[in-house]
């Protein structure tokens, strides 16, 4: 079949398993062909082609709600729903999204990027459909490893507390973006491995149904019915809650799918549907996957899966900084690493697996991890959290209350700080700048360079006075010759790159090297330029802030973060309380999402590449 005319699911009422199975074999071809140029969440994808069918077969969507949890599984479903042939532009600038995106199509009703937020959801629209007497099915699709999120679960508790009419589709793949941990997970293991209460459940209702008839037997006969499920399974965990267990079922087979979500139709309360599927099933490099490379990638050669990388300069920053870290923790038992289900992304796999005492991955569970962090370090431990910016808002609250409120020395390093590309809006780490800086007792650094980065370890590591947070970009360092000694960078110190006489620019990160070349751009026009590293953001250097305000020359700030909280509007404001009458201008992303794309090109949009922010800087003087 020619996947490219798809226009919508409504054909798939009519195909026969015999030619569900073909079409699965087809979008699998194309789904590996056309990831393997741009690139894409391929291994999750490949997992779901026979689930994702089966659903838009039994159901009639948009009408009914199919809500994909994280979403970055979506791309059946976008294939179904027509939009294949943008697949060419998946992930790029201005092309098709990753994730689901309610302006892509009527039959997207959910966005997500982050995990675990469908049962919620799904709670929601259920209600609404309840209280407007109206006539849809809600079909939320969660993984295993997004249901160790601590919303999910707080989602299962009310849902079966009130008994919601729904189907949850647990698809049970033994992944996430890395091998998931947890009882929750050990549990899914047990009752894939064991489905006798399945077989024994339908061999008891039909013994009781030739029984005579009679209220009381059939009460008595159905908590006899109920206590197999003690014996045989764990699905009893989620009986126990009130959502009805049916499962596990093959997810790679379309009788038994449709088997279960026609059981489930005839249950008019919560069902959980226990689906086993095949991480990257039907593509060999991404089946033997067991430590979640193939969960999100590039570019890669299609007949040996290898990946295709760009030259890099520099190590990867993730690998820098794990490294610098595991270094500390082999000397001192005090340092331990924690990273909610992000090993492989946070590159922590060698520090997991040379000291597996003092590491913990604690699963999708951000809140958790903070807090974990924030008991060892009341105990005189001193734990490093490396998390992705975009996953540390989900431990906002953990952060401020647990950590920073009791001033504990707690280390973070932010991850995939600034903008981080193909993933677009739901990942772009340029938020965590605006609120951590809010919080009294912290200190955040960025390094603009490799040796920066591990003066600013050496720093955080011998730091007694709180929390110290320190972002690095995602990708490659800049490759800079590296120096044997680490020095302690005084905590709110910042340093001249260059001196000038007309302007100065102010920046932090690896953006200084933009602001670097918007200076030689500005002196090739007879403008003399200071470029100041900002490296903490939080606190400022107000010494030196206090010399720029009586230099009374423009100030410039350059931030790949959000104005809002910045610090550009730090510096603004310091300037502007003291009385200076220095003209400012901020440059930064202005109280706007910004979408997938190469990262180059959306920093051209928004005025941040070295030739705008010359200009700008012109127009100050």
């Amino acid at each position: 079949m020619d996947i490219r005319n798809i226009q919508n699911p409504s054909f798939l009422k009519e195909l026969s398993v015999k030619e569900l199975q073909s079409l699965s074999e087809d979008i699998r071809k194309f789904l590996i062909e056309t990831c393997a140029i741009t690139g894409g969440h391929i291994g999750a994808n490949l997992g779901v082609v026979e689930l994702t069918i089966a659903l838009h077969k039994h159901y009639n969507s948009p009408k009914d709600k199919i809500i994909w949890d994280v979403g970055h599984q979506s791309y059946i479903h976008k294939i179904l729903t027509g939009r294949s042939t943008q697949f060419n532009s998946l992930r790029q600038y201005k092309g098709l999204c990753g994730f689901p995106k309610l302006k892509e199509s009527e039959h997207d009703v959910w966005e997500a990027g982050h995990s675990s937020t469908s049962l919620s959801a799904a709670m929601g629209m259920a209600k609404a459909r309840d209280i407007l007497k109206e006539d849809y099915d809600v079909i939320p699709v969660i993984g295993d490893g997004a249901l160790t999120g601590g919303m999910a679960l707080e989602a299962l508790n009310n849902i079966g507390h009130d008994r919601t009419n729904m189907t949850i589709i647990l698809n049970d793949n033994e992944m996430s973006i890395a091998p998931n941990v947890g009882a929750m997970h050990n549990m899914l293991g047990r009752i894939r491995m064991n489905q006798g209460y399945n077989r024994m459940k339908v061999d008891v209702e039909h013994v009781l149904s030739k029984l005579p008839g009679g209220s009381r037997l059939r009460e008595s006969a159905d908590r006899i019915k109920d206590s197999l499920k003690y014996l045989v399974v764990d699905g009893a965990f989620f009986e126990e809650l009130g959502i009805r267990y049916i499962g596990p079922v093959d997810g790679h087979n379309f009788d038994e799918l449709e088997d279960a979500l026609t059981a489930a139709d005839s249950i008019k309360k919560p069902v959980l549907i226990h689906v086993v599927t095949k991480k990257g099933k039907g593509y060999h490099p991404a089946e033997n996957d067991k430590i979640g490379t193939w969960h999100g990638l590039g570019p890669y050669k299609l007949e040996t899966g290898e990946q295709i990388k760009g030259k890099a300069n520099g190590p990867s920053w993730s690998q820098l900084m794990s490294d610098e870290v595991l270094a500390y923790a082999r000397n001192d038992k005090r340092v331990v690493a924690i990273t909610p289900a992000m090993p492989v992304g946070s590159k922590l796999t060698k520090f997991q697996s040379e000291l597996p005492e003092q590491f913990f991955d604690v699963g999708i569970a951000e809140q958790h991890a903070v807090t974990m962090a924030a008991g060892l370090a009341i105990q005189g431990m001193k734990p490093y959290v490396a998390i992705y910016s975009t996953f540390l808002q989900r431990a906002y609250d953990q952060v401020l209350h647990d950590v920073d409120r009791q001033n504990l020395n707690v280390i973070f390093g932010i991850d995939r700080s600034g903008l981080v590309g193909a993933d677009g809006e739901t990942h772009q780490g340029i938020y965590d700048v605006g609120f951590l800086t809010q919080f009294p007792n912290m200190t955040v650094a960025m390094p603009k360079d490799e040796n920066e980065a591990k003066d600013l370890v050496y720093t955080a590591m011998h730091y007694e006075q709180g929390p110290f947070a320190i972002r690095y970009p995602r990708g490659n360092g800049l490759g800079v010759a590296i120096k044997d000694n680490r020095q302690n960078i005084p905590v709110g110190s910042w340093e001249y790159i260059e001196k000038g006489t007309d302007i100065i620019l102010i920046s932090y990160g690896p953006t200084i090297e933009t602001v670097k070349e918007t200076a030689t751009l500005l002196k090739e026009q007879g403008i003399s330029a200071s470029v100041i590293n900002a490296r903490y953001i939080k606190p400022m250097d107000f010494d030196m802030l206090n010399d720029i305000g009586q230099s009374n020359l423009p100030v410039l700030t350059v931030e790949e973060s959000m104005l809002n909280g910045g610090l550009g509007s730090q510096i603004s404001n310091f300037l502007t309380d003291q009385g200076y009458q220095n003209r400012i201008k901020r440059l930064g992303i202005d109280n706007i999402y910004i979408e997938h794309g190469d990262v180059n090109q959306i920093l051209e949009d928004l005025g941040l590449s070295s030739a705008s922010i010359a200009e700008t800087a012109k127009s100050l003087l």
